[in-house]
């Protein structure tokens, strides 16, 4: 089904005559992660209305989206570890933030190590798209320890309603998308941008 869809698309798009092979191939990356996205989600919503747990589900996506939007991290080399990795933290994640309410202690100390986690290793990229911008690893940099920082005084100021739940989860599961110990785990490599330069300094690419 995804060879069809893909096949489909480009068939289309060399028929224009608009695009020469390297935008093709940049597309084709493009239309495999649309693909991958769509049907994920459909299989986690399905999932997640059976179990009664849509709100939550979604509520955990855009917490963890915000921040994962900014600081980026590891992505699954295949297309059924993500599925798995997808369900287990927006499915699994929903559940915990539906039915438990951590002290406010652990909450702060959690959101903080998040913040550090934040300012130390984000942005995370990876090998196939390496961040190699030095203007852009700042920005990266600066919004997502920004939104860290949002979500923790959040948390302590909302503490004991749900959404603190859904804030504190969102930015957790977002920070073990980039640290180095999960990129280990899982056998991927880390700071890849750096494959791309002599030195230790980075160039800016305008």
């Amino acid at each position: 089904m995804k060879k069809k869809f893909i096949q489909t698309s480009i068939n289309i798009l060399k028929n224009s005559g608009k695009y020469s092979s390297d935008d093709i191939e940049i597309i084709i990356y493009g239309l495999e992660g649309i693909y991958l996205t769509i049907t994920k989600m459909i299989i986690i919503f399905l999932i997640s209305f059976i179990l009664g747990i849509t709100k939550e589900v979604f509520l955990l996506l855009i917490t963890y989206n915000i921040i994962r939007s900014q600081a980026f991290g590891i992505h699954a080399s295949k297309s059924i570890y993500c599925l798995v990795s997808s369900l287990t933290f927006f499915v699994g994640g929903a559940m915990i933030c539906k039915y438990i309410m951590l002290p406010l202690w652990l909450m702060i100390v959690i959101a903080i190590l998040c913040d550090i986690c934040l300012l130390l290793y984000a942005p995370a990229d990876t090998h196939k798209h390496p961040i190699i911008n030095l203007k852009k690893r700042k920005k990266f940099k600066f919004l997502s320890f920004t939104f860290g920082l949002i979500y923790t005084f959040l948390i302590i100021y909302y503490y004991g309603q749900d959404i603190t739940n859904y804030l504190l989860f969102g930015m957790l599961e977002a920070v073990l998308m980039i640290l180095p110990v999960t990129y280990s785990t899982f056998k991927m490599p880390y700071d890849n941008y750096k494959t791309y330069y002599n030195d230790v300094e980075l160039i800016s690419n305008n």
